[in-house]
Parts: structure tokens; sequence; C-alpha cells
């Protein structure tokens, strides 16, 4: 399992941990104008959202 943290005072929602999810685990939110989770679940713990987030408003903490 995976828990996945948004640092939201940090995110601009630029929409980069979209562009790079390969499994579409975030959106944009167009109400607040940041990232949401929609699909923990679907996670694949690469970390790719964390390393690409140009803010670091993202942590991937992996839960065994």
């Amino acid at each position: 399992m995976v828990k996945l943290v948004i640092n939201y005072d940090k995110c601009t929602g630029c929409g980069t941990c979209v562009e790079t999810c390969p499994v579409n685990v975030y959106k944009i939110d167009e109400d607040k104008g940041k990232t949401k989770i929609v699909a923990i679940n679907e996670c694949l713990d690469c970390k790719a959202c964390e390393v690409q987030c140009p803010e670091e408003c993202i942590e991937v903490i992996s839960e065994d």
C-alpha cells in the first residue's frame, strides 16, 4: 500500500503530476486549482510524481 501526501500550501496546480503519472492517480480540482488524488489504489509507487513536481509538494510513502 502507498500513502500519498500533498502539501497544498506549496501546490500551484501546474498539472505536472497529472501528466507524469502513468496510471492517472491525480486530477486538477478545477474549483480549488490544486491537485487532488482520485485513484490512490492505482498508484504503482513509481515516485514519478514526487520526482517531477517542480514545487516538491508531493511525497510518496511506501507502506509495506
